[in-house]
């Protein structure tokens, strides 16, 4: 009896230091997201295919640049269906938004049709620009990356519902993170699929404590 009852209080010991630990080596599971830029371009004058303008205010966004070579950026789409719109699209205020100009019209129609055999694509828009507008949107978000000359990029970026780009601010490859290489499969899977996490789980208790208060 003595043996047991010293190996319960030892466990009722170690377990908020154990809970600690595990909260502390895992910082970017259970805090928010590091906001890295504030009031990331709207997308005035941009449509999807259908005529629709889509939106960044009050949305979580994936954010991406397929510009003029929507051909050649098909991996990165798959990847990011796969390991990412898939696992979160029935979120009711998430959305993909990837920034395209006007002469891939064809090509991402194609595209859709081909991601609809992963996933239904209704929170996955393609919203055409001008080459301007696109680099517009694209220096709003103050990374350190650039725009190829297809006004296109492998990077894609989580902006929340105020507008704000989040990222990592201690990223133990590059200390700050401010969007996730859609070409490498690890990085979409690891890294950016537990940043998406972060900031879904994020909203979902704010939304939880608001219908908690309204209930008072």
């Amino acid at each position: 009896m003595k043996v047991k009852k010293y190996i319960v209080l030892t466990v009722l010991f170690l377990l908020p230091l154990l809970v600690y630990i595990f909260f502390a080596t895992g910082v970017n599971n259970f805090v928010k997201l590091p906001v890295l830029t504030t009031s990331v371009a709207e997308l005035d004058g941009f449509q999807d295919i259908e005529g629709e303008r889509p939106r960044l205010q009050n949305k979580i966004t994936v954010l991406g640049f397929f510009g003029s070579d929507v051909g050649n950026k098909r991996a990165n789409a798959f990847n990011l269906a796969h390991k990412i719109y898939k696992k979160n699209h029935q979120f009711d205020e998430f959305q993909f938004v990837i920034l395209v100009t006007e002469d891939q019209q064809d090509q991402v129609a194609a595209l859709l049709k081909e991601l609809e055999q992963i996933e239904k694509t209704d929170n996955w828009k393609f919203a055409i620009g001008s080459p301007e507008q696109i680099e517009m949107v694209f220096q709003s978000l103050e990374s350190t990356y650039a725009l190829d000359e297809n006004w296109s990029s492998d990077f894609v970026f989580i902006i929340d519902k105020e507008r704000s780009l989040r990222g990592r601010d201690d990223d133990e490859d590059v200390t700050l993170l401010y969007g996730f290489n859609a070409s490498d499969y690890a990085e979409i899977n690891n890294k950016m699929g537990d940043d998406i996490k972060v900031v879904l789980a994020e909203y979902r208790l704010a939304l939880k404590k608001y219908k908690s208060n309204r209930e008072i």
